[in-house]
C-alpha cells in the first residue's frame, strides 16, 4: 500500500499533518472540477470539513456517486481509489489513517 501512499502519490491534493506510531492525520483538498490520483487507505476515518458531489473510482472499473455534505463523517475499512470532484465547491477533509 505504500506505493499508492496519497501524499506521494497526490501530493497536490494530501498533506501530512502528523503522525506517531499508531495514526497518521492526512489533509485532503480536492477542488471541484479536479481529481486525485489514485491512492489507497489504510483503514481510516474522514472528516469533511467541506463536501462536494463526487464521483469515487475503483481499480476494478466501477464507480460511485456521493453527495458528501459539511460535516459528514466517513469510516471505511482499507481500501483504493481516485477521488473525482464533479460538484461546484472544494472537497476538503481530514483523514485519520490507522498504521
Amino acid at each position: 500500500m505504500a506505493d499508492l501512499d496519497p501524499t506521494v502519490v497526490s501530493p497536490d491534493n494530501y498533506k501530512l499533518l502528523g503522525e506517531n506510531d499508531q495514526f497518521r492525520v492526512v489533509e485532503m483538498i480536492v477542488k471541484a472540477g479536479e481529481s486525485d490520483i489514485e491512492h489507497s487507505h489504510p483503514s481510516e476515518a474522514a472528516y469533511f470539513i467541506s463536501g462536494s458531489k463526487v464521483r469515487v473510482h475503483l481499480p476494478d472499473g466501477n464507480s460511485d456517486e456521493l453527495d458528501i455534505p459539511d460535516g459528514f463523517l466517513l469510516i471505511h475499512d482499507a481500501w483504493t481509489h481516485r477521488v473525482e470532484n464533479i460538484g461546484d465547491k472544494d472537497v476538503h477533509a481530514i483523514v485519520f489513517e490507522l498504521k
